[in-house]
């Protein structure tokens, strides 16, 4: 038995190491000498050691965390801007033998198309309409990266990061339109007010008895409040005798 112990052993060793298992979210890219075979697993999986290779793919979604990136928006204002990307691999051949390391080109990739993309737009854009440049950034990144068997889900602007003195004229600029619009809304007042008083005196001039029961409630006013006022009634009518003696 001890002659056939030596290869015995060498061939319990060969299949130990033969044997791969590979969970539900992963794949495995097998090469027969050099040359693409196969996509294997989940599961168990033999590779021949020494004739074949394995690499491991992860199906899951990746969260990338772009790093704050300097843009200078189209109205020439200098921003930091970070986000976060989240991608997956569906096609574990391309992502292997397409891209050298479909991570790090994914996120390089994602960087500039975050610089040119903001780079186009104006600063009031970047704070208002996030959801339209993600969807941008999105599309571009995805198309760019479907020769890699990547597929980019979701991008999401996380902060818009701006310098003291910009904050400060946005907080000027913020309050001269909140100045703006109360001296709108002030005149628009004005402006009704003056409209139904002309109808007031359209409706009074019709009818002189309602201008003298306006004047009469305007002297109840004044007499119910605490001041030394004299006030002498004077008939509406003496009014028509003086213009008769100016004419």
């Amino acid at each position: 038995m001890i002659p056939y112990l030596t290869p015995l052993l060498l061939l319990l060793g060969l299949v130990a190491m033969s044997v791969r298992v590979l969970p539900e979210y992963q794949r495995g890219v097998v090469f027969f000498l050099g040359r693409f075979q196969a996509v294997k697993g989940p599961g168990l999986i033999i590779v021949i050691p020494g004739v074949q290779q394995m690499v491991r793919v992860d199906l899951r979604i990746i969260t990338l965390d772009v790093p704050s990136q300097d843009v200078i928006s189209r109205d020439n204002v200098t921003v930091r801007v970070n986000a976060v990307l989240y991608f997956r691999v569906v096609d574990p051949n391309k992502a292997i033998i397409q891209v050298e390391d479909y991570y790090n080109a994914t996120s390089q990739l994602a960087q500039t198309t975050l610089r040119s993309v903001l780079g186009k737009h104006d600063l009031d854009e970047m704070l208002s309409e996030r959801d339209k440049l993600n969807e941008d950034i999105q599309e571009i990144i995805d198309s760019q990266t479907d020769n890699w068997g990547i597929k980019v889900t979701n991008v999401e602007i996380k902060h818009v990061d701006l310098n003291e003195n910009m904050i400060r004229a946005i907080a000027r600029q913020a309050e001269a339109e909140r100045e703006r619009r109360a001296k709108i809304i002030h005149a628009e007042g004005e402006q009704q007010a003056a409209e139904k008083l002309v109808e007031a005196a359209e409706i009074m001039g019709k009818n002189s008895a309602a201008l003298q029961l306006r004047y009469l409630q305007t002297m109840s006013d004044m007499s119910n409040k605490n001041a030394s006022t004299i006030v002498f009634p004077l008939p509406l009518d003496i009014m028509d005798v003086f213009k008769k003696l100016k004419g």
